[in-house]
């Protein structure tokens, strides 16, 4: 039994179809069982609470043979990442008091640097289990290719808007869906010992993302790169609150002067195997279907 958390996400949901695929059995927390129930009817376990309750995932570590961890995604923390730091805190706490045989947790490209922005929580993260005498891998993984999925929208003139830049600089990206083939294969795989970090993805650049992209529209596509001093206003059009991009702009900033690129001393390498191309044309699909 595996305890997977964030299982209505993209990753969680990605590690718990691998490891059903492998015929394991997984154990999810939820908020809300309703939104799980498609993960029911294929055999998941489901324990009530979240991760901003200590218990309930003390609860849901109990006699499982290992545990992902993920930190929610949000895009408008507070300066001192204040909430990310309550889930952190709540995730030691449990592992304290129900420790398991194994612990993959997902990290990101960048998280070993300072002034990373958005990355900062993952930071905290990796330094906070540091502590944890638990055999505790972390996956750091690069940008997600569904990012750009907005693209299959926004690109019909033949422009790709980026905030990378230069855009045929290449930086670590990966597919949801490798990331969860690797937490999967960590997690039932060959036992570790102490702590291990895992880059996972390839260096690819945003004009390549451009142009599989093109190649799934059957049109051409060319990466753009939205201006510096507009950033604040695409991030509030992708939803995130006016005056609140910061960690998002200090984030870019930093993977485009080289923050995500692979080779951290000390580190293991899984490359993806799952293409922008593929991505677009999963989600092309299932759009017209």
């Amino acid at each position: 039994m595996f305890l997977v958390m964030g299982i209505t996400g993209k990753v969680g949901g990605a590690t718990a179809r691998h490891l059903l695929m492998q015929g394991k059995k997984v154990r999810a927390l939820v908020r809300d069982r309703a939104k799980a129930a498609s993960w029911t009817d294929q055999g998941v376990e489901l324990v009530d609470g979240d991760w901003n309750d200590a218990g309930a995932i003390e609860r849901a570590l109990e006699g499982v043979d290992g545990a992902f961890f993920m930190l929610p995604p949000i895009w408008a923390p507070s300066p001192d990442f204040k909430e990310a730091k309550g889930v952190i805190a709540n995730y030691i706490d449990a592992l304290t008091k129900a420790p398991v045989p194994r612990v993959v947790a997902l990290s990101s490209m960048g998280a070993n640097r300072s002034g990373m922005g958005l990355i900062t929580a993952l930071s905290l993260l990796e330094q906070g289990f540091r502590d944890l005498k638990l055999p505790i891998a972390y996956v750091r993984a690069g940008g997600f290719f569904e990012n750009f999925l907005y693209g299959l929208h926004v690109a019909q003139g033949g422009t790709l808007p980026v905030f990378y830049n230069p855009t045929n600089r290449k930086s670590t990206m990966v597919a949801t869906d490798d990331i969860g083939t690797a937490i999967a294969t960590l997690l039932s795989g060959p036992a570790w010992s102490g702590h291990r970090v895992i880059e996972l993805g390839s260096m690819v650049s945003a004009d390549e993302v451009a142009a599989q992209l093109g190649e799934v529209m059957r049109r051409d596509v060319k990466a753009v790169a939205v201006p510096r001093s507009g950033w604040p206003d695409a991030f509030e059009q992708l939803g995130i609150p006016k005056g609140q991009s910061g960690p998002a702009e200090t984030m870019y900033d930093a993977v485009n002067a080289g923050g995500m690129d692979l080779g951290a001393e000390g580190t293991e390498h899984v490359a993806g195997t799952t293409s922008p191309r593929d991505v677009f044309a999963a989600a092309r699909k299932t759009a017209t279907a």
